[in-house]
C-alpha cells in the first residue's frame, strides 16, 4: 500500500512540475545548439571571440561564456593571440 501512495505522489509532483521540466529541457536544447555552431566555426582552423560571434550571429559575451566552459573542460584550446585577442581551436585530444 505504501508504494502505491509513493508512485501516485511522484505523479502528481511531475505533473506540477510539467512546466518547469519542459522549460529546462528547452533551454539545453538551445544551450546543445549553440555549443555546435561554436564548435562548427573552430573545427577546421583557430578563430578569436568577436570572428566566432559574427560568423555564428551571436553576441560576443554569450560566445565568450561558452568559449570558456568549453576551455574548462578540456574541448577547446588556445592557438595563439591575434591582437588583443586569442584565437582558439577544438582540442584534436578531446
Amino acid at each position: 500500500m505504501a508504494n502505491r501512495l509513493s508512485k501516485e505522489e511522484m505523479k502528481a509532483l511531475r505533473q506540477q512540475r510539467k512546466a518547469y521540466i519542459d522549460n529546462a529541457q528547452q533551454v539545453m536544447k538551445k544551450q546543445r545548439k549553440l555549443i555546435k555552431a561554436i564548435k562548427e566555426q573552430i573545427k577546421e582552423e583557430g578563430k578569436t571571440v568577436p570572428q566566432i560571434a559574427e560568423a555564428t550571429k551571436l553576441p560576443s559575451d554569450q560566445v565568450l561564456l561558452y568559449i570558456a566552459t568549453l576551455r574548462k573542460y578540456g574541448q577547446v584550446v588556445e592557438v595563439e593571440q591575434e591582437g588583443d585577442y586569442f584565437s582558439y581551436r577544438l582540442n584534436a585530444d578531446a
